[in-house]
């Protein structure tokens, strides 16, 4: 078996809190797809292709991960209530000891902060710390291993913020 690339994705920008009644509905500004299409684009420059890409069902993350799939970017994009927020990472953790079985490789995770962020610094160093910033519509690419508990035996190999790819 080989290792996973997983990459987390933060929305990009959207609507202010507070602006809409129920903030899972606030959807990106005209800015933030914008950036997220020039996001989108380079990232295909780059080779990237995910064998999956899951997504908040929040109206900002849905936006962001049907942007990046109308690149190419993924094979398949499916939402999970996994990614809207507040979900402790070993729930995601059986999630994907399930999915590694038929489609491992490659698979990204398009969501929120601070839980992406959280969920990389727990994966990386086995605790949150409040040290990584995921800016919205960057991205962290981790490597988990093959074997054992992800949490704190994976490795960071990529971390973008937005502006480097625009």
């Amino acid at each position: 078996m080989s290792h996973l690339h997983l990459y987390l994705i933060r929305h990009g920008l959207a609507a202010e809190h507070g602006s809409y009644a129920n903030d899972d509905e606030r959807p990106l500004t005209e800015e933030g797809r914008q950036k997220t299409r020039q996001v989108a684009k380079q990232l295909r420059q780059l080779g990237l292709q995910f064998n999956l890409m899951l997504t908040s069902p929040l109206v900002r993350a849905r936006q962001t991960a049907d942007i990046l799939q109308k690149e190419h970017l993924a094979a398949r994009l499916e939402e999970s209530a996994l990614l809207a927020g507040g979900v402790d990472i070993r729930l995601w953790l059986e999630w994907l000891t399930q999915w590694q079985r038929t489609d491992p490789a490659c698979l990204a995770l398009v969501g929120h902060e601070p839980d992406l962020s959280a969920w990389a610094e727990i994966l990386l160093w086995g605790e949150a710390s409040d040290r990584l910033i995921l800016k919205k519509a960057g991205v962290i690419g981790l490597q988990l291993p093959d074997r054992g508990d992800p949490i704190g035996n994976s490795q960071l190999f990529w971390l973008t913020p937005p502006r480097f790819l625009l």
